[in-house]
């Protein structure tokens, strides 16, 4: 009767394990789907059009990305720049789901802030895959032009900023001498 407890209890943690991860996976296929929703739709409506402004500094505006953020890119020699920047993002991607395995079953701001960098990495890498560039379309003056997976990851960033400095410990007060 104590193994089938034992047994319970591992099967419940194995059952919350399980659905933390169909959580996660449906999370990364909302957000991805999102991204690449919005993309295909500029690119349907934008492509070859003028700016639509949306409010005073903003712009939609279709682009195509061959490089990564804040052109980069320009420092690789050109003949390997697509490789590097493909190669760079899966060793991204691995490096980052292998941060939220390791918070498996937690439901929490950093697990979130995974979930937002991956979707966003996922979504832009998947674009580079299949197109050789990013669509971005969302442009604030004065700022690059960007898109929803750059939107999740500044938001992860920003959630897992948050999570860092909630997690810090206290600063201890010098002792007097």
């Amino acid at each position: 009767m104590a193994g089938n407890r034992a047994g319970g209890a591992t099967g419940s943690r194995g059952m919350r394990s399980r659905c933390w991860s169909w959580l996660v996976v449906l999370a990364l296929t909302l957000l991805v789907g999102c991204d690449h929703a919005t993309k295909l739709g500029a690119e349907r409506e934008l492509r070859g059009e003028a700016p639509t402004p949306v409010v005073r500094g903003v712009d939609l505006a279709y682009h195509q990305n061959h490089g990564i953020a804040f052109n980069l890119e320009r420092v690789l020699p050109a003949p390997g720049r697509t490789a590097v920047i493909v190669l760079g993002g899966l060793v991204a991607l691995g490096l980052l789901g292998r941060a939220l395995w390791r918070r498996r079953g937690q439901v929490t701001l950093e697990v979130a802030g995974y979930v937002l960098v991956l979707a966003g990495a996922l979504g832009n890498l998947a674009d580079r895959l299949a197109r050789g560039y990013v669509v971005d379309f969302i442009h604030v003056h004065r700022w690059p032009v960007w898109n929803v997976a750059d939107a999740w990851v500044v938001m992860g960033v920003g959630a897992l900023m948050i999570a860092g400095i909630r997690a810090a410990p206290p600063a201890t007060p010098p002792r007097a001498a």
